[in-house]
């Protein structure tokens, strides 16, 4: 039975330039893909957190959709409808769901908040709403592809393409992201972005339609369809079937059945091997794709451009290999053995990429604070990561139609083959994805997991060259014995190269996790205490040789001894404690070195102090390095760690603090700006026990004025009597603590004075003196207005929300910038002395000014 006659007859094939015009349409549906999964991530983070664990179960849900749409798409829905149409209802469907979830999302928040938890239940529950949100949309964009395989056969010229097919899809994602990353979040809000991807679906139905249309034919010069549009069938488990269509009925019967019973009418063994190595193909693609950009991202600063470069880049290099595949699919008569070529060259080009991640590009000789201009920083940015990526990336998109040409032979229905396929390798990339960023760095280390990377890659490919594995038309053959002598060598010399590639690959430097960007200027690096791969970081500590010790994340120091630093840590804790009158709950977002939650362990008052962290191996690991300035707050009996997205935590936490105060790591880094927001501090405030409390550190350098007047005013927009209190160095700006208050009050001088004086405040004292403040006047001396004085400098200030999280697209425009002395020079014009705010004495109160007015007046 000649299985491509069957196809040709069964299926709408379409001329080439109509094929042309498809092309374009898969590209717009990739476009709007990537922008709906940019936007639908931003959004469900807010609710279930951005750890590891709730990044994972997103990622597992897209994917998840993707793979049960493509699987289950050719086995519930016949080929007799037009596949244009079928494609265009798709992208309708995709469209409308698309929109419904960014309305549907602030409802599930609320349901959330009031259910969510953690542990098992917790971890359940975060799927749950997931899964309600995103999978009936990203099973419609998992169908989308076999739909439109529909419209060509499964003979090589078809196969080829279904590549094509493939690539202009992967290439619209590559312009979807860098258009929302640099563009459509950058200056609009996320409904915006969706509204976007919304009319890019119903542009691309609009054109399926009118292509699938019969005056098509007569205005393509004669080239009409095949097979014209006669009627839907809804083919049930091939079971409910209602046809028009004259050619499906001229069918003989058994040959219809056997048909849509199977979708192949000669079936090959090897197609599940294929299957199979496409799977470990995927699994690789992702897995990979984690560890690079983690290790990426700490050489170029992990900022929402970082990461939309990489991402384009790795999504460019598979759109450009999908077309060669496309090319090699077509041609080659043996597209197995292409295919298992391509997994064992893929062994090397990982190691390629390990090799200069780690031992070549962070040492190129670039200083980004050299230029003024950010675009210029990611122009370089962009080719070091095409340096490093696209030989893989190529090859990973080439797998794609060159699986397809490998298990269509005998295959008459190409939505299913596609379908088979295309489920098997999203599959794997979901395995993969989950994986390594869920539990392999972690436990293992980029490293070892880049050598399974490679170790799994040879074995995909040497799957093609097993011995006897001659022909997928015919099944498994016995070849001659110098053939399989052959092909043994070529096996256990392939492993031999993999292994040896394996052995070579670097472990990423520790001067790389600690100074990242700025690495090729260090002149001084100090010693390494520690370094450590944890789930949703990198972590090193650090001691130079004047004895400061460093803690470094993300490839930027975050706390150190340094006495600047130790100032700010203190200042964090110290501030609020003194003015709350009795303070017994504390929370504290982000341990660090620990030294903020510690200033707390010396108040006799406090009976709770419960850090949220999100990198489980900060308080359990580095912290210790700073025990003596965290008083050991990690021991302290009073002391809980929850392990959470600090966001997360507040949000479906029933309790409420004295305290909170909050030290998140910059705006810039992607993924803090939900901790700089309005609904962040409103969360906060909420929180809040009657006369609380709330600090918020706001850094002045690697920012710039725009920045900073937009974390200002997010802040005062909340608490409008907020407070700023300055740690600066003879006037010249280096860092901010806001202060926002539950209900207004005022701030007595001689209480404050009185109750750091007590007998039992006697650490307190001795922590203040540590880090220069001998009295409270002195620590009070910070001060450095308020909002109401700053109301004018702050008037077109935009507002962080959580719909338009423009802070971190901001604030990624400045990271090398060090604007930090003139910001602070412009606040301090507007500051004076607040008459309403410090009551006591007025000689107490002269000498408070005297000292917050000298080092303006020094300078």
């Amino acid at each position: 039975m000649n299985g491509m006659t069957v196809s040709q007859s069964a299926s709408v094939s379409v001329s080439h330039k109509l094929r042309l015009v498809l092309l374009l349409l898969f590209f717009g549906s990739g476009c709007a893909a990537l922008i709906y999964e940019i936007v639908w991530f931003q959004l469900l983070q807010l609710v279930i957190g951005s750890s590891a664990v709730s990044l994972g179960i997103l990622l597992g849900v897209f994917v998840g959709g993707l793979c049960v749409g493509s699987f289950a798409f050719p086995r519930f829905i016949s080929k007799g409808p037009h596949p244009l149409r079928v494609y265009a209802l798709l992208e309708l469907g995709i469209g409308f769901l698309g929109i419904g979830v960014v309305f549907l999302v602030p409802f599930v928040a609320q349901v959330y908040a009031s259910h969510g938890g953690r542990g098992l239940p917790g971890f359940l529950f975060r799927g749950l709403i997931c899964a309600a949100c995103l999978f009936p949309a990203t099973v419609l964009m998992g169908a989308t592809l076999p739909a439109l395989a529909r419209s060509v056969d499964t003979t090589p010229r078809g196969v080829s393409w279904l590549g094509l097919f493939y690539g202009a899809n992967t290439l619209g994602a590559v312009f979807g992201c860098l258009l929302t990353g640099f563009y459509l979040l950058r200056i609009h809000d996320l409904h915006t972005a969706a509204y976007v991807a919304a009319a890019l679906n119903g542009t691309m139905a609009l054109g399926a339609f009118s292509l699938s249309s019969p005056w098509w034919g007569r205005v393509d010069g004669g080239a009409r369809l095949s097979l014209a549009w006669t009627g839907w069938v809804w083919n049930f488990r091939g079971r409910a079937e209602r046809t028009r269509d004259p050619a499906s009925a001229s069918l003989p019967a058994e040959r219809l059945s056997g048909d849509m019973a199977s979708g192949c009418l000669v079936p090959g063994t090897g197609a599940g091997m294929v299957c199979f190595t496409i799977a470990l193909s995927g699994l690789c693609a992702l897995g990979a794709e984690v560890v690079w950009t983690r290790l990426l991202s700490l050489m170029l600063g992990p900022t929402v451009y970082t990461f939309s470069i990489i991402l384009a880049v790795f999504l460019s290099g598979l759109g450009i290999g999908s077309g060669i595949g496309a090319f090699l699919a077509k041609s080659s008569l043996h597209p197995e053995r292409v295919l298992g070529a391509c997994q064992l060259l893929l062994s090397a080009a990982i190691a390629w990429t390990a090799f200069l991640v780690t031992k070549s590009l962070p040492y190129w000789p670039i200083n980004p604070s050299l230029s003024r201009s950010p675009w210029f920083n990611f122009q370089l940015d962009a080719v070091r990561c095409a340096w490093a990526v696209l030989p893989a990336a190529c090859l990973w998109g080439a797998s794609f139609p060159l699986a397809l040409a490998a298990a269509a032979r005998g295959c008459d229905d190409s939505a299913r083959l596609v379908g088979k396929i295309y489920a098997a390798n999203t599959a794997g990339a979901l395995l993969g994805a989950l994986g390594c960023s869920i539990f392999l760095i972690g436990w293992l280390g980029t490293q070892q997991v880049q050598q399974i990377l490679i170790g799994l890659s040879a074995a995909s490919g040497l799957l093609m060259f097993l011995p006897g594995f001659t022909s997928f038309g015919g099944g498994w053959l016995r070849s001659a014995s110098k053939s399989s002598l052959g092909r043994g060598a070529t096996l256990f010399g392939g492993l031999a190269v993999a292994a040896l590639l394996g052995w070579t690959v670097p472990a990423v430097p520790w001067e790389l996790i600690a100074y990242g960007r700025y690495l090729p200027s260090k002149t001084i690096v100090g010693e390494k205490l520690y370094m450590g791969e944890g789930i949703n970081a990198s972590v090193a500590v650090t001691e130079l040789e004047n004895g400061v010790r460093g803690f470094h994340i993300a490839g930027k120091l975050e706390a150190s001894t340094d006495t600047w630093d130790m100032r700010m840590q203190r200042m964090l804790g110290h501030v609020p404690a003194l003015l709350h009158p009795s303070p017994r709950s504390v929370l504290v977002v982000g341990c660090g070195a620990g030294v903020t939650a510690g200033s707390f362990v010396v108040y006799p008052s406090v009976e709770r102090i419960v850090i949220c962290e999100i990198e489980p191996l900060i308080p359990r690991v580095v912290a210790q390095f700073f025990s003596n300035e965290n008083y050991d707050v990690l021991q302290d009996p009073r002391t809980q760690v929850i392990y959470d997205d600090a966001r997360h935590y507040i949000l479906t936490t029933k309790d409420t603090f004295d305290i909170i105060t909050s030290d998140p790591i910059h705006p810039w880094v992607k993924g803090a700006a939900t901790l700089y927001t309005k609904e962040y501090f409103e969360l906060c405030k909420r929180h809040l026990n009657p006369g609380g409390l709330v600090t918020q550190w706001v850094p002045l350098y690697e920012s710039d004025r725009e920045v900073v007047q937009s974390e200002l005013a997010t802040f005062f927009d909340v608490f409008p009597q907020g407070t700023i209190w300055s740690n600066d160095e003879n006037g010249a700006g280096y860092d901010l603590v806001l202060l926002g208050q539950a209900e207004a009050a005022k701030i007595n001088l001689d209480q404050v004075q009185d109750r750091l004086s007590s007998q039992n405040y006697e650490r307190v004292r001795q922590s203040l003196r540590n880090v220069g403040f001998r009295s409270a006047l002195a620590l009070l001396s910070t001060y450095a207005g308020q909002a109401t004085d700053l109301r004018l400098w702050l008037k077109h200030a935009p507002i962080n929300r959580d719909g338009d999280l423009h802070l971190e697209y901001l604030a990624g425009l400045s990271l090398n910038q060090h604007e930090q002395e003139r910001v602070y020079s412009e606040m301090l014009i507007y500051r004076r002395f607040p008459e309403a705010l410090f009551a006591g004495r007025e000689a107490q109160r002269k000498a408070l000014w005297q000292l917050i007015d000298r080092p303006q007046r020094r300078k």
